[in-house]
């Protein structure tokens, strides 16, 4: 399969003012990346910042619950050289992609929502007919994107997160800026989702949306089989 796909990950390392390090989550970039590079699929890697890309140090505390796929990861040194030299955004051309993914982390709530570069290579790959995917937090990205009439581009759209309900059950409805659930159902989202981590992915036409970190290999699977059709 000779397609190309780009992630992007947050650049931001800090968790509010809770004094804690945040910044994308690991199961949710490397299960998808390997499920696309398997495949033969060429993958980039870009950042808001570009340049080092922080992981959540909460995606590596428990290391017998660590996925196969990000011990893989970590252990190609091609791989986390990607992630510690990732493309500045701001100079990704978008039509050199079939697919854009964006992982999640509760980075992503705060760079995500206002990257106006990010938000350019989302409607300029969507209305070339790319696939545009994310998953868990990774939706914060789809915010300010707009469709080709204007309205936003998830309004009307089925669309799946992190809910409002697991933000709360980690105790961090209070932490970070906006609760993505609401967000994107003010923003005219039909949103759906399952329980409180269940995987979940939602697919409306070439947009594809995944709930949280069980939905990794699931959302990897639903890019893999819409650039195959």
């Amino acid at each position: 399969m000779a397609k190309k796909l780009l992630i992007v990950l947050t650049s931001h390392d800090r968790l509010g003012d809770t004094g804690r390090k945040t910044g994308f989550y690991y199961e949710e970039m490397a299960v998808p990346y390997w499920i696309f590079r398997d495949a033969g699929l060429e993958v980039d890697i870009a950042s808001v910042r570009g340049g080092h890309a922080p992981h959540d140090p909460a995606s590596l505390e428990d290391a017998e619950e660590v996925p196969e796929a990000v011990r893989r990861f970590r252990d190609d040194e091609a791989a986390m050289r990607q992630i510690e030299n990732s493309l500045p955004i701001d100079s990704v051309d978008p039509l050199d992609y079939d697919a854009v993914y964006l992982p999640g982390g509760h980075g992503t709530m705060w760079d995500l929502p206002d990257c106006r570069p990010l938000r350019t290579v989302i409607e300029t790959a969507g209305r070339q007919g790319a696939v545009v995917a994310a998953v868990c937090h990774g939706p914060a990205g789809l915010i300010g994107a707009t469709a080709p009439d204007g309205r936003p581009l998830v309004a009307g759209r089925r669309i799946n997160a992190f809910t409002d309900e697991e933000e709360k059950a980690m105790e961090l409805d209070g932490v970070v800026p906006f609760l993505l659930e609401s967000r994107l159902r003010s923003l005219g989202a039909a949103f759906e989702k399952s329980g409180p981590m269940e995987s979940h992915v939602v697919r409306d036409g070439r947009l594809i949306t995944g709930q949280n970190p069980a939905s990794s290999k699931a959302i990897g699977q639903a890019v893999l089989d819409a650039l195959r059709e």
